[in-house]
């Protein structure tokens, strides 16, 4: 299985290290051995809103290998979704089986197209903002819609990280990977 997580600049650390913490120890803790995963941008180098630096191993390119891609959120969300470039990079993930995000990411996946006809969730600060990229924006932790799974505000990352385990490697995976990171819900 193979994971891609995206940044940006002016992301929300914790959208994408909440859930980047999860979904790897499945490698880490032997559910998953074949876990690959990339950090993915279009640039070499990302800060956070704060300027926390990260590094991209895989840039620019196409994300349609991937099985799972995930979006993290942030004030970045804001204009990135006007951004063409950007947008175009994002929808070569069209194809990837699972789709994710944490708080405004959604508005990403929104506004190429994939949130159409679908339930969705995000930060309650960008609600209006998500109604027009979906049919229903639900006020719950995590919106599962099958193929794209959407994650309310930041310490939802967390949530969807576990919540993927379980999707992806069943509950017990999600329980161990819960005790291991001493998180209690």
């Amino acid at each position: 299985m193979k994971c891609g997580f995206v940044v940006f600049n002016d992301l929300t650390a914790l959208d994408f290290i909440g859930v980047y913490d999860p979904v790897t120890r499945l490698k880490t803790m032997g559910f998953i051995p074949d876990l690959s995963w990339d950090v993915c941008a279009r640039e070499n180098r990302i800060l956070d809103s704060s300027g926390l630096s990260f590094e991209a191993n895989m840039v620019g390119k196409s994300l349609s290998s991937y099985d799972l891609v995930i979006v993290p959120g942030g004030f970045g969300t804001r204009s990135l979704v006007n951004d063409k470039g950007f947008i175009d990079w994002l929808k070569t993930a069209a194809s990837c089986p699972l789709k994710a995000s944490v708080c405004t990411g959604s508005l990403l996946w929104g506004a190429c197209g994939f949130l159409a006809g679908k339930q969705a969730t995000t930060h309650p600060s960008a609600y209006e903002d998500l109604a027009k990229y979906c049919e229903t924006v639900k006020h719950e932790r995590i919106v599962d819609e099958g193929n794209i799974i959407t994650a309310r505000g930041v310490t939802a990352g967390i949530d969807l990280g576990l919540y993927l385990c379980g999707k992806i490697a069943g509950e017990t995976a999600r329980e161990k990977i819960a005790r291991q990171m001493d998180y209690s819900k």
